[in-house]
């Protein structure tokens, strides 16, 4: 295995950490963390209007790809690239945000970890 799909298949396996840490996030995390790292999140959507994870496994974001669309497809699943996208990058982090703080701060749940 080459030097450069070492570093790629690192990159993914890091990514998908990233994405499944986002979504447990409001169960492990105080919501001080996890809404600043959802607002970190999409602020990198508006400057650069991408993941700048992406690039560093050869995602390549034409026809509306995102890294979602492509965990989906390892699943079998087979969704519209741009309904997708348009769903992670406008509704899911403010959504994920919005749960956290109704899960911890609404109904008083202590986050598992800190």
């Amino acid at each position: 295995m080459s030097t450069q799909s070492i570093k790629s298949s690192l990159a993914f396996w890091l990514h998908t950490l990233a994405v499944v840490a986002a979504w447990v996030a409001p169960f492990l995390i105080t919501w001080k963390v996890s809404v600043a790292a959802y607002a970190a999140v999409m602020i990198q959507f508006a400057i650069w209007g991408k993941c700048l994870m992406n690039e560093h496994h050869g995602l390549d974001e034409s026809g509306g790809r995102i890294f979602y669309t492509d965990l989906l497809e390892k699943m079998g699943f087979s969704p519209n690239p741009y309904w997708v996208k348009t769903i992670v990058r406008q509704w899911l982090y403010p959504v994920l945000a919005a749960f956290t703080l109704f899960w911890q701060l609404v109904l008083g749940h202590a986050p598992l970890l800190f």
